[in-house]
């Protein structure tokens, strides 16, 4: 077994090797710190669009895998893997969504309603729940 690993072991080791005595990509641009500045700009720009909370929109992402998707999965048409199981909303519905104000999104989150439990969270991260399912409907 092992003159088996140790073959193993230069067959990596030469690949590796060769594979690094050949000069860089010329169509690779050199990083500088400015490069950096432009990507934070961009994903702070990309984040207000969502929820309108800024860096606040990973916690609400994180929040949504977490708590939301199981049942009414990425987008929030109800399926997720349990959601046909507990007939979860399509909350991209525009029928759906005209008939239910903001303040009854945030009862249904904090005091659960039907199957879906209730949740002890953050007003931020309530409100930018109900604005991403604001912003997905008709999707």
């Amino acid at each position: 077994m092992a003159p088996v690993r140790r073959s193993c072991a230069f067959l990596l080791l030469s690949v590796g090797l060769l594979a690094c005595d050949r000069p860089p990509s010329a169509t690779l641009a050199e990083w500088t710190p400015r490069d950096h500045e432009q990507k934070e700009q961009t994903a702070k720009q990309q984040g207000k669009g969502k929820s309108g909370q800024g860096t606040g929109d990973a916690l609400v992402e994180a929040t949504w895998r977490n708590q939301c998707m199981t049942c009414h999965g990425p987008i929030g048409k109800g399926d997720g893997p349990t959601g046909p199981m507990v007939k979860a909303a399509d909350l991209t519905d525009p029928a759906w969504q005209a008939k239910v104000t903001d303040e009854q999104l945030a009862q249904s989150i904090r005091k659960g309603k039907g199957k879906m439990p209730q949740f002890d969270l953050s007003e931020p991260v309530v409100k930018g729940l109900i604005a991403r399912i604001r912003t997905a409907r008709g999707q």
